[in-house]
């Protein structure tokens, strides 16, 4: 009960100090030091380009990866991006969307929210160990998302020449600042991990602040850019999404994950990874295509709202079935 009250509180939390931030300064109360883009990039630097490496190259340090199996673990999670998003088409054809609500509906069901309350729920459930597995089971996200989903979702909004081609895109991955710094610190703990130097022992008191520190600082980053309006006119969508991130996704990964032996590796822990991983509502990212190639923002904003939510439902069923494995 402790580990469900303090996950929701740190993100209840970091979404109503970034939407209360927002509120007070538009209405002249408060007086942020930077404009409210500006505040929300820089926090995201931070916890991305400073917290976020520091805690997984300290977290993967001390992993005790023994089982080569482990290997299939990025390409489950390439795996799971991808099964959303066809999930999230068929529904789109069976619901009879436009091509704009389906290009923002795909976005919806195959970009999960990973990063910031799937590594929060990791480490407060399962503690470092759990935590060390997240980079690695989103390896390939980027490259879903940037190779895969930013071009489906352009094709449904009929933009021929709006934003940067899928090419530019994967030859930006190169060059992008934070997968660079999200792989160097991978790297750096694997590195550190096959060496005979012993992690300090407060490492493991700063990793303690450092993860939850860096979710509130990108969810409160979110929360100053949330918009409410029209939420109540995409409730069968919002719905139908929810349908696809909280159970159907999380039974095939779980099918798939078990049946190449996850539950037989590390105590079940590469299962348990997974079984939340996959369980993940939509990510913020998912607003992104649908606000430069001219789809439906009111719809990924409601879905992400919706799922975001419905974590209150979420979480307590995600422990009970960890406890059950």
């Amino acid at each position: 009960m402790a580990k469900l009250f303090y996950s929701f509180g740190i993100i209840i939390f970091g979404l109503t100090l970034g939407v209360a931030a927002q509120i007070l300064h538009r209405n002249g109360v408060l007086k942020l030091p930077l404009p409210v883009d500006e505040m929300r990039k820089l926090l995201q630097k931070i916890a991305l380009l400073g917290l976020n490496p520091v805690a997984i190259m300290g977290a993967i340090w001390i992993a005790r990866i023994r089982d080569p199996g482990l290997l299939a673990l990025p390409f489950i999670g390439f795996f799971a991006l991808s099964t959303g998003g066809l999930l999230a088409l068929g529904a789109a054809h069976i619901m009879k969307l436009e091509p704009k609500k389906t290009g923002a509906f795909f976005g919806c069901g195959s970009f999960t929210n990973i990063g910031s309350i799937g590594a929060l729920v990791c480490f407060v459930f399962l503690g470092e160990a759990g935590f060390a597995l997240v980079p690695i089971y989103k390896l390939f996200e980027d490259v879903s998302y940037y190779a895969i989903g930013f071009p489906i979702a352009k094709y449904y909004g009929g933009t021929k020449e709006n934003g940067i081609d899928a090419a530019a895109r994967l030859k930006g991955l190169l060059r992008d600042p934070f997968i660079l710094v999200s792989v160097s610190g991978l790297i750096a703990g694997a590195l550190l991990n096959l060496s005979a130097i012993e992690r300090p022992a407060f490492y493991g008191t700063a990793n303690a602040v450092l993860v939850p520190l860096s979710t509130v600082m990108l969810l409160t980053s979110i929360g100053m850019a949330l918009r409410f309006s029209l939420i109540g006119r995409y409730i069968r969508e919002s719905v139908s999404v929810s349908l696809i991130k909280f159970i159907l996704v999380p039974f095939i990964i779980f099918m798939l994950a078990r049946s190449i032996g996850f539950g037989d590796m590390e105590d079940a822990l590469p299962l348990k990874v997974v079984i939340i991983l996959s369980s993940m509502p939509v990510a913020f990212n998912a607003l992104i295509p649908p606000s430069i190639y001219d789809l439906d923002l009111d719809l990924a904003n409601s879905c992400w709202f919706v799922t975001t939510a419905l974590l209150i439902v979420v979480l307590p069923v995600l422990l009970f079935v960890l406890r059950c494995i």
